[in-house]
């Protein structure tokens, strides 16, 4: 099942499976049952908008097609019941599907409704996967910067349609590790402990600053992609969605003003440009020769009806001297189950809280308490390598309610090193009664277990499969 959670809506995926081309009758009869009993799952949630009945570029003949669609209207036989929904290229699709997936540029090939179900994607080709809008959070500010920017083009391009377009959304607002490719898919708009990357700050920016959203940082916002590190772009780009923004740097030498850009047709609030701001040897010259490091910074405001609203201050990250714990809650307490987990996120900070983020320390955490680390130096998740600035690790929560401490300092101690840091909370008692033996498992026999399981296949028949996929998707990536 693919989810679109922050955006309100699901997109309901039911996988027949490879199996189905060996044309197989009875596997072709399950895979029918498995998209009644996704149906029946989630039928009543408001939140559905359509159901994927066959799988995304994948080719389906016909019979499947409509069978899989006849499925759909059986299991939800209402007015105004959420469409089938199914990729232009699989046969019956865009004769008799409500809604099909493709682009912009697809208007008027057909006469339903288009979804883009993965926008924004613009792989190189399926084995390389190479792509400008994939960039992992630590490689840094430049690649995020592209990512982003690549993003905020492609939402403006679905923007300029007739209507026939509806939308799209993303493949998924996380990175995570995806099993068919070897490297981890890097699109996400977070990282995998949920810290956010350019392109976050992208997407909230086309927020209307007047909704107010319960629980949700809404809101006038201004965000600056520029951490002012020696390698920083010259240009500096501010994501808002204000009337306009005012970027002074250097307190005072410098200070511009302009609108941001709200083109009806159009992405609501476009990134605001600024040229030419930052230099890094006008930063030496306040620093090294005038011995002026405070006047080095960046400010934006975001302004509406000529008052100022938001604001964002950005300043070069000095000598590494602390390490400043936050905890990551998202509006939730860490549950005394047993398995609930929190993300705990340490940065590495100078003197005036800038966040170093060239910073390559390694962190080592530890616990006191009612909780526990998940993983340990043989996953890398502790100590953990500091990347653009940041290190998470997991703690995860005993069956007892209870204080939680969580210590962190650098892997190799010195005079000079960042000085440690530590912080405290507390675990809730669970709601419900548990059901379960508390009695741990070897991992090492596990693994072991789980490896007897995998099926080995021979070097030809990896290059088979990887053939018969790359050629598949080949297909349906080259726009016709």
């Amino acid at each position: 099942m693919d989810a679109c959670d922050e955006l309100g809506m699901f997109v309901i995926v039911c996988t027949p499976g490879w199996q189905y081309w060996n044309k197989d009758p009875q596997f072709e009869a399950l895979a029918h049952q498995n998209t009644r009993n996704i149906i029946r799952r989630d039928r009543n949630h408001p939140s559905v908008i359509m159901w994927e009945p066959i799988l995304n570029e994948t080719r389906f003949p016909l019979e499947f097609s409509l069978k899989a669609l006849q499925v759909t209207k059986e299991e939800f036989p209402y007015p105004g019941a959420p469409p089938a929904a199914g990729d232009m290229h699989s046969a019956g699709v865009s004769e008799n599907y409500g809604v099909v997936y493709g682009w912009p540029e697809d208007e008027g090939k057909v006469n339903q409704s288009i979804f883009c179900r993965e926008f924004g994607e613009n792989v190189d080709d399926w084995y390389a996967h190479n792509a400008n809008n994939r960039a992992a959070r630590n490689w840094g500010e430049k690649p995020m910067k592209v990512a982003a920017l690549s993003l905020a083009d492609t939402y403006d391009r679905m923007h300029h349609t007739t209507g026939q377009f509806v939308g799209g959304a993303q493949w998924h607002p996380f990175d995570h590790q995806r099993g068919y490719h070897p490297d981890p898919y890097w699109g996400g708009i977070f990282d995998a402990f949920r810290q956010p990357k350019y392109a976050f700050y992208m997407f909230k920016s086309q927020q209307s600053p007047s909704v107010k959203i319960p629980n949700v940082d809404a809101g006038p916002m201004v965000f600056i992609l520029n951490e002012m590190t020696p390698f920083s772009d010259a240009d500096v780009v501010v994501f808002s969605n204000c009337d306009s923004v005012r970027l002074t740097s250097y307190e005072g030498r410098k200070i511009i003003t302009k609108p941001v850009i709200q083109q009806k047709g159009a992405i609501p609030y476009a990134p605001v440009v600024f040229d030419n701001i930052f230099d890094f040897w006008e930063m030496r010259d306040q620093t090294y020769k005038q011995k002026k490091p405070d006047l080095v910074s960046i400010v934006a405001e975001g302004i509406m009806d000529g008052k100022v609203v938001c604001s964002e201050k950005k300043m070069p990250s000095r000598r590494s001297t602390k390490i400043r714990l936050s905890i990551d809650k998202q509006g939730h307490e860490l549950i005394a189950d047993g398995s609930d987990f929190i993300i705990i996120v340490a940065e590495i900070t100078d003197d005036n809280g800038n966040v170093r983020r060239l910073a390559k320390d390694e962190v080592l955490f530890t616990v006191e308490g009612e909780g526990e680390i998940i993983g340990d130096a043989s996953i890398l998740a502790n100590p953990r390598q500091v990347e653009f600035g940041s290190a998470p690790v997991l703690i995860k929560s005993t069956t007892t309610p209870g204080k939680i401490t969580v210590k962190a300092r650098v892997l190799f101690e010195g005079t000079h090193a960042p000085s440690s840091s530590e912080i405290s909370f507390e675990s809730v008692p669970a709601g419900y009664p548990f059901c379960h033996i508390d009695q741990k498992t070897s991992g090492r026999k596990n693994n072991a277990t789980s490896q007897n399981r995998v099926i080995q296949l021979t070097e030809e028949k990896k290059k088979e499969v990887l053939k018969e996929v790359e050629v598949q998707q080949t297909e349906f990536g080259v726009k016709k």
